[in-house]
């Protein structure tokens, strides 16, 4: 995997789906992560 450890990523529509995805691979990987989204805050978490 690659390493993004002091590298920083926002991630759109990250409640669900694919952003959810992306979001928990890119923090995985290192990086920290910011997460938008439309839905209501229970959701989200």
């Amino acid at each position: 995997m690659i390493n993004l450890a002091g590298k920083h990523a926002f991630v759109t529509g990250g409640s669900r789906g694919i952003g959810r995805a992306t979001a928990l691979l890119l923090a995985r990987a290192g990086a920290k992560v910011a997460v938008g989204y439309r839905t209501r805050k229970p959701v989200a978490e």
